[in-house]
């Protein structure tokens, strides 16, 4: 249980404008879920539009070949976009802050909104085609925004419940996606195009919010030198005229920015300070989008068919819900197990339900009772993924860093998801028909992996400071040794003696 004293200094950090700034942000994690989701249940009246649009041009039918091709290059295309995207994020926080990055982000939502929205009345696939492309730049810019700049307005007692805020967005955006697109609601031959074009309306509630949350106070003192401002913003965040200890933290960091020179994407991968902490953020995105997780999503809706659920659209909202409920579980628990724990925790749980999944898979047809074996299977996978390798991956690379190689960590670690993302989105048709049942083995091995990772490479940041974290990582260059987690923990505490 927690302690009263330790809630009471939990509720007095939690403050409206703290709440307002970080939920004003995360309306860009929405925004990436539900264009993550959104694409998969109106499938085949998208597919129909396709054949009826080329039918109109060109007085024939469109080859299966052709179809699968367009309906491919449709889904593919916002990985692609969100590629792009996430590799500019340093372009725009450095030059125009955390918070304003963010509300001219909302320009590409716009434009995608419309050329989704228009694209049955204007029978053009090809505009259905650059939306999704639109889109993918601002959900790939969103999420290295969004984690920056929950990370720097948060207390660092309460950064990682409220950067898993942020993974919490984009599953109840893909909750949300999968409800909309039912069939009876927008998901049919009539609203498909608002159900793509939706995404206007986030975008004008964020727009209206965003100006009245606060730019970061470490973008402000760190990046801008208006120490009254930041000052300023720091006692409205945390609701007290005692900021000093935050500023303090924010001055220590700014002193250790200027002993380093500006760090570019370049130099982050040539400079042996920040080569184990990059290693780190990258293998930890891979973690992430090669678990399996969207290949779980793929397989779900044909194993409740063979489970005999007459509605396997509903069982798969079903899964939805496990997954938004369990990302609010390691809301709740993330400063109390820390990161390194429940990431541990996650790879291990999907690694035995991707072993019961792949036994139960195999068995299908001789034990029909296996198909339920499957769908606990698929539920226990969706809730490990959300307990560790969902949230933690996305917030604790803004940890990792000191203010100075944060946008550029971040742009290096955002590429890596996208692009796993995008290769898994492409290849696991491929591989599903090679293997079969047995996909999930390859899974299994690689989660293995990223757990041997993490317990030897990732150090746990829970309550320690941005620069207490980078000092650890900075020791162990200087010193040129390899250090264990503890080690590293035992480096960044050391640096504040």
């Amino acid at each position: 249980m927690i302690a009263d004293g330790e809630m009471r200094k939990i509720c007095i950090q939690i403050t409206f404008p703290l709440l307002m700034s970080v939920g004003t942000a995360v309306i860009g994690s929405l925004q990436f879920g539900y264009n993550t989701g959104v694409i998969n249940a109106p499938q085949k009246v998208i597919e129909k539009f396709i054949n009826e649009t080329w039918f109109e041009r060109y007085q024939e039918q469109i080859s299966k070949n052709s179809l699968t091709a367009i309906w491919s290059i449709a889904v593919a295309i916002f990985s692609v976009g969100g590629i792009f995207g996430s590799f500019s994020v340093g372009l725009f926080v450095n030059r125009f802050g955390r918070r304003n990055s963010m509300l001219m982000a909302n320009v590409l939502a716009f434009i995608a909104s419309a050329l989704m929205g228009f694209s049955k009345m204007a029978a053009s696939w090809e505009m259905l085609i650059a939306g999704r492309f639109v889109v993918g730049l601002y959900s790939g810019l969103s999420t290295g925004f969004v984690p920056m700049y929950v990370g720097e307005v948060s207390p660092t007692s309460l950064r990682g419940a409220l950067g898993t805020l942020h993974q919490l967005g984009i599953v109840v955006g893909i909750l949300i996606a999968q409800v909309f697109g039912m069939e009876a609601i927008m998901g049919n031959d009539d609203l498909w195009s608002l159900l793509l074009g939706f995404i206007f309306v986030p975008a004008v509630i964020q727009c209206i919010l965003l100006p009245m949350c606060p730019e970061s106070p470490r973008f402000l003192l760190i990046n801008k030198n208006e120490e009254n401002r930041a000052k300023n913003v720091m006692k409205k965040l945390r609701g007290t005229t005692d900021v000093s200890a935050d500023m303090q933290e924010m001055k220590e960091e700014s002193r250790q920015m200027m002993r380093e020179k500006k760090v570019t994407i370049l130099e982050l991968f040539r400079s042996p300070m920040y080569r184990q902490p990059l290693m780190v953020a990258v293998i930890l995105q891979l973690s992430q989008q090669l678990s399996g997780i969207n290949a779980v999503f793929y397989y779900s809706t044909r194993i409740f068919e063979k489970a005999g659920v007459e509605q396997p659209v509903y069982a798969t909202i079903g899964a939805g819900v496990v997954n938004t409920a369990f990302t609010v579980v390691s809301l709740f628990v993330v400063e109390r197990a820390g990161r390194r724990s429940l990431h541990l925790l996650g790879l291990l749980g999907m690694a035995g339900s991707a072993i019961l999944m792949t036994i139960a898979l195999a068995l299908l047809e001789k034990l029909k009772w296996m198909s339920y074996l499957s769908i606990v299977a698929i539920f226990s996978f969706v809730a490990f993924f959300e307990i560790g390798p969902g949230p933690i991956p996305w917030f604790i690379v803004a940890e990792l860093f000191s203010q100075g190689p944060r946008p550029s960590a971040m742009a290096v670690a955002g590429f890596s998801n996208w692009t796993a993302n995008f290769i898994v989105g492409m290849a696991f048709q491929y591989i599903e028909e090679l293997c079969g049942p047995y996909v999930f083995v390859i899974f299994t091995v690689l989660l293995l992996v990223f757990f041997v990772f993490t317990y030897f490479k990732v150090p746990e940041t829970k309550g320690r400071t941005f620069d207490e974290i980078s000092a650890g990582f900075r020791q162990s260059a200087a010193g040129g040794e390899k250090h264990s987690p503890e080690e590293l923990n035992s480096l960044g505490a050391d640096s504040q003696l």
